[in-house]
């Protein structure tokens, strides 16, 4: 698997790309290529033009959740003749706002996906190409991640409090173990770990990239950190939301890696 990062909040330096506080992975597994999220606006067609990147190769669209810092590319993507697969929860395209009233969810409804895109709603592990899964609606496995709302939802015209149940994440099963790729990790990225291993039926873990949401030096990150301890996780790439106060106590314990729009990782 070749993974490269065209959408995050940071760029390195020396590489002249845009960066924006969002997620966007362009991604092959053999000759498959995939697009992990969207980011929040057109930046990831721009990163990966000047990348040299064809996404019209893409054969699948995978979004983490509908949050739109992940979707918000999506009608960047519309192509006459051509209707992309996507695949995504069933709840990822609801009407979604904060608690100030401000749209933080997909710019298109899921009507407008139907139309544009040739959506694939699952809710259950499904597979993308040989090697990687998306891992469906996560079942909470740790009690130290409890479930947190953020603002509100809209079902069939009633509000309702917003727990984010459409996180999800893929898993890339190699030879050697299994790497994780998500978006936020709203659903905690523990209990995706454990989704991962249980759907995989593989323990070992070589990576993780992506938004652990993590901001606080409280127990939730001490947990996370001595589970990624205890599971032998080498190789950590937290990114997009995890604080830098989050990133420095991590550091203290493990090696992690730094994360930027033009990162590239090969995993076996």
């Amino acid at each position: 698997m070749k993974l490269k990062v065209l959408v995050d909040n940071n760029t390195f330096i020396d590489m002249y790309y845009l960066a924006e506080p969002a997620v966007s992975y362009y991604i092959e597994d053999n000759d498959d290529a995939i697009l992990f999220d969207t980011g929040y606006s057109d930046v990831f067609l721009r990163n990966a033009e000047k990348m040299g990147i064809d996404l019209n190769k893409v054969s699948h669209i995978v979004l983490s959740h509908g949050h739109n810092d992940h979707s918000g590319g999506l009608p960047y993507l519309k192509r006459e003749g051509k209707k992309f697969k996507l695949v995504a929860h069933p709840s990822a395209f609801v009407k979604r706002e904060d608690d100030t009233g401000l749209s933080i969810g997909s710019p298109l409804n899921e009507e407008a996906i139907r139309k544009c895109f040739d959506l694939s709603a699952q809710e259950d592990p499904y597979r993308i190409s040989e090697h990687l899964l998306f891992l469906g609606q996560i079942r909470k496995k740790l009690p130290f991640e409890k479930s947190y709302a953020i603002g509100k939802k809209y079902v069939e015209g009633t509000a309702l409090e917003d727990r984010i149940e459409d996180d999800s994440a893929l898993v890339y099963k190699g030879k050697d173990g299994l790497f994780i790729i998500t978006g936020c990790s709203h659903a905690g990225i523990c209990s995706i770990i454990e989704q991962a291993k249980e759907v995989c039926g593989e323990n070992k873990i070589l990576g993780v990239i992506g938004g652990f949401h993590l901001f606080d030096v409280d127990e939730r990150l001490h947990k996370t950190i001595d589970y990624f301890e205890e599971n032998g996780i080498r190789s950590l790439y937290p990114c997009h939301c995890v604080s830098l106060a989050a990133k420095i106590e991590m550091g203290k314990r493990l090696p992690i890696h730094e994360v930027g729009v033009g990162l590239e990782l090969e995993i076996e």
